[in-house]
């Protein structure tokens, strides 16, 4: 054994992976080929299916701890079932409650300012006010986006608004609708949704299907806002030159489509590539990475199966001309908010990717290298809560929350 892990290391790791797996094993860690602790794969559940991954990492990764001596703080019980989460340039966080509200908050966990006023949300179901975020420009023109499930004619629709943060902090000034996904659909599931800004102010907002069987092939027609990575102007425009504005019957706003239910949005610091989470049915959760123009496969490519046990269509997991996603989970974590850790103060969590787990009710902590999960994490996993959406603060420190009601923070003692 100690020849074979001197020429080949890699090699070494599996051969002991297996071993450990087979014995029970899991105090002792493994020095991979990076020289990085490794640990038996987080997960120990059986999996939903026996579908297999079209690469090998693409699932049940081997697991790592982190290093660093960190501490979990619960700062606050009091929010109204929050959803989503920035950070202010003062280190603040605005906060978006399901119910249609928005709130102010200190890293102490103190809730300063109540925003109402809003638009009327559908709250049923998945719906409500769901995420949050500020201009690039916010310090200078004060203007926040958000997006909500919104009551018209036929059923319930995504709509995205826009307006200023009143100098008192106390509403929203001149609000405007500046898109809304379409068709509307009669039912209050898989709305979706974040939104993300690219670097020249541009926003991309993720859009669920609506779950229905009779809808959910909306996915992957170009004629349809649902299921899809839209890519819009400020004033709710398309980005000129997208990936389909010169696609006949197309909507120029599409960048990516075959999305089921897309509540994680988040750009790579280092690439500078847009990453995306998404709900499987039973099995089949999904980390990917947006190209522009490409087909992600829901519902005719998922790693995933009905709630009924059924195949999704033709149980197809690899088709040509289909994107696979970086990262699955079978049974599922239900991955809500993104965040990629951009600070120096745990150097370790550099560059890695932090995932809300909501059935799972953990923090995800995904090693990444060359767009490859590498090792994979459970934090927060003693709380015990639905983790709804995550956002690193100013003090490098991960601050979460959950659909209880509760702010956490996760960070260096």
């Amino acid at each position: 054994m100690r020849s074979i892990c001197k020429k080949a290391p890699a090699l070494c790791v599996a051969l002991l992976t297996s071993i450990f797996a087979f014995s029970g094993s899991y105090a002792q860690a493994v020095k991979n080929s990076a020289g990085r602790d490794t640990y038996l794969p987080v997960e120990t559940q059986p999996a939903n299916s026996k579908y297999k991954p079209a690469f090998a990492g693409q699932t049940r990764i081997a697991g790592v701890k982190t290093k660093t001596p960190v501490s979990v703080s619960l700062l606050s019980k009091d929010l109204e079932h929050p959803w989503g989460i920035c950070l202010l340039p003062d280190g603040r966080f605005l906060i978006s409650e399901k119910l249609g509200t928005m709130c102010i908050v200190t890293t102490a966990g103190k809730i300063v300012k109540h925003i109402t006023g809003l638009p009327a949300v559908v709250p049923d179901g998945q719906g409500g006010l769901l995420d949050v975020n500020i201009d690039p420009q916010f310090a200078t023109n004060r203007m926040v986006y958000w997006d909500y499930s919104e009551q018209v004619s036929g059923g319930s629709l995504l709509a995205i608004a826009k307006g200023k943060l009143s100098a008192d902090e106390s509403k929203i000034e001149n609000i405007q609708v500046i898109y809304r996904a379409t068709p509307a659909y009669k039912g209050s599931l898989q709305f979706g949704s974040r939104i993300v800004f690219d670097k020249s102010g541009n926003l991309f907002v993720s859009t669920g299907e609506r779950s229905g069987s009779d809808i959910r092939m909306k996915a992957q027609a170009l004629d349809a806002a649902i299921g899809k990575l839209i890519h819009i102007t400020k004033s709710g425009k398309p980005v000129p030159g997208g990936p389909f504005a010169k696609t006949p019957n197309a909507r120029p706003e599409i960048y990516a489509y075959g999305f089921r239910s897309p509540e994680g949005l988040a750009m790579n610091p280092v690439t500078g590539e847009l990453w995306e989470a998404e709900f499987g049915p039973r099995g089949g959760d999904e980390i990917n990475i947006i190209r522009p123009g490409k087909n992600y496969g829901w519902p005719v490519v998922t790693y995933g199966i009905e709630y009924s046990g059924e195949k999704v269509g033709a149980g197809i997991q690899q088709k040509e001309g289909v994107e696979q996603p970086v990262y699955y989970w079978d049974p599922v974590i239900s991955p809500a908010g993104i965040v990629f850790y951009n600070s120096n103060v745990i150097p370790e969590w550099k560059g890695n990717l932090f995932v809300g787990g909501l059935s799972s009710m953990h923090i995800v902590r995904l090693v990444i290298k060359n767009n490859k999960v590498v090792g994979e994490e459970r934090l927060l996993k003693d709380e015990g809560e639905r983790v709804r959406a995550l956002a690193v603060g100013k003090d490098g420190a991960l601050y979460a929350v959950t659909d209880s009601g509760r702010f956490y923070r996760v960070g260096k003692k």
